[in-house]
């Protein structure tokens, strides 16, 4: 630990917004480089996700929005492997060390730890001179070889969401004054729903233990629910049918489908929904459907798993496939 008539610019800023939220004993209140992550004879899960100004987020964004984006997209990708939270480093790489963006940011990022039981065990602050950068690496425990992974899914499993498909991607689009913002232009409503999907995912990780119980492959859905469907489905050796018509929307989202204003696959393509897209066996469906309703979160069935190597098929109301622009969002 480095004497006080000695400290860094780093180790003031680590210990005035960070040191709070490290509560695990693990983390050695961060005056050490490393942590120690005990288990109990389970699996860890690791996972890592980045989110940069710019591509995942916009610059205008509010640093506690930022936080939460940057830590929850890990915990969905923990949730859709029915993995408990455990904790997560940080690697925040900044233009300047900006007192009025770092504390709501580290207070954003301190409730959500605390509210996910994900506690922060260490990390690195560095500066850059291009856009600001957030990466974290998040870690979660399972049961010895209970990890739910992609490639479980067997023909006759059913193809089965979380919440709702393509907000995020209105709500980016709302942000950037498109086609969906003209369209809310007088219902500031359904513009604040949307954006909220958008700075701030809801991981499902109330489903956690259900995912692992019910479910035979999954993931979560970050690049778009027919671009990662395919990724599945490729791990798994199997394609699928999917009815488009069932695929859940919220309201604001219909309504501008309904409207003409949206195209379905505008929405089954697009990125930052971060909800969970599971196989289930049909016997298990109605647990898995049950549990969300325990945890109130809405799960649905929107089509099939089927034998084949070709890509997932999406269907509209009256059996015809839908041509899709593209599958999903791209960072590149």
């Amino acid at each position: 630990m480095a004497n006080a008539t000695n400290v860094s610019g780093e180790d003031s800023l680590i210990a005035r917004y960070f040191k709070p939220l490290a509560t695990d004993p693990g983390a050695f209140a961060l005056v050490d480089d490393a942590a120690i992550l005990k288990s109990s004879g389970e699996d860890i899960v690791v996972t890592t996700d980045a989110v940069v100004e710019g591509v995942h987020y916009l610059a205008s964004d509010p640093p506690g929005t930022i936080a939460r984006k940057a830590l929850r997209v890990n915990l969905s990708d923990l949730a859709a492997k029915g993995a408990t939270p455990a904790g997560f480093v940080l690697t925040l790489a900044l233009r300047s060390k900006d007192d009025a963006w770092l504390k709501p940011f580290a207070d954003a990022l301190g409730e959500d730890a605390k509210g996910f039981a994900c506690p922060l065990l260490g990390g690195d602050t560095v500066s850059t001179p291009g856009p600001q950068m957030i990466s974290i690496a998040a870690f979660g425990r399972v049961p010895s070889g209970r990890m739910v992974g992609r490639t479980g899914a067997k023909a006759g499993d059913r193809v089965m969401v979380t919440g709702t498909i393509g907000d995020a991607a209105l709500g980016l689009e709302v942000l950037k004054g498109g086609a969906a913002a003209k369209a809310l232009a007088s219902d500031s409503a359904a513009r604040d729903i949307l954006v909220a999907r958008y700075r701030i995912p809801q991981p499902r990780n109330v489903l956690a233990h259900a995912v692992r119980d019910c479910a035979s492959a999954a993931m979560d859905v970050s690049d778009g629910l027919a671009g990662d469907l395919v990724k599945l489905c490729a791990a798994s050796g199997v394609s699928a049918a999917i009815d488009a018509a069932s695929v859940p929307l919220s309201a604001p989202a219909a309504g501008l489908v309904a409207r003409g204003d949206v195209r379905i696959d505008a929405l089954l393509s697009g990125g930052d929904d971060y909800e969970l897209l599971c196989a289930v066996p049909e016997a298990r469906c109605a647990d898995l459907i049950e549990a969300g309703r325990a945890a109130g979160v809405a799960v649905t069935v929107v089509g099939t798993i089927v034998p084949g190597n070709e890509a997932p098929r999406f269907l509209d109301g009256a059996g015809r496939e839908l041509v899709l622009k593209r599958l999903s969002y791209s960072h590149f």
